[in-house]
């Protein structure tokens, strides 16, 4: 299990994979298994039967989950793929740093 330094609707690019280079938005955590939900990214085919929730049924699309290694967070200063660092401000708040600007990723 990695560290998740990755909140949930962080703007996030893919650097590895088959959808290397795609940018999307983080939908869901999931920390215990070290995987992202980004919209967008990893899109399967789910077939699925007819049922009251969906009468139709047939080949549905949606996300699936990716490893958390495979995303770089994308600085909203400067728009590159950043890692990221802890500082602590001067009333004691943990914030998240952009590595190649030095600018808060935090939303304040």
């Amino acid at each position: 299990m990695t560290k998740m330094r990755i909140k949930k609707g962080d703007l996030v690019r893919v650097i590895s994979g088959k959808d290397k280079g795609k940018e999307g938005k983080v939908l869901r955590r999931i920390p215990s298994e070290g995987m992202l939900l980004v919209e967008g990214v990893n899109v399967v085919a789910k077939h699925t039967r007819p049922s009251q929730k969906n009468p139709q049924g047939g080949i549905m699309r949606q996300e699936a989950p990716i490893h958390a290694d495979k995303v770089m967070l994308v600085c909203p200063a400067c728009g590159k793929a950043t890692r990221v660092s802890r500082a602590f401000l001067e009333d004691g708040r943990k914030v998240r740093l952009c590595k190649k600007c030095g600018e808060i990723v935090d939303k304040l």
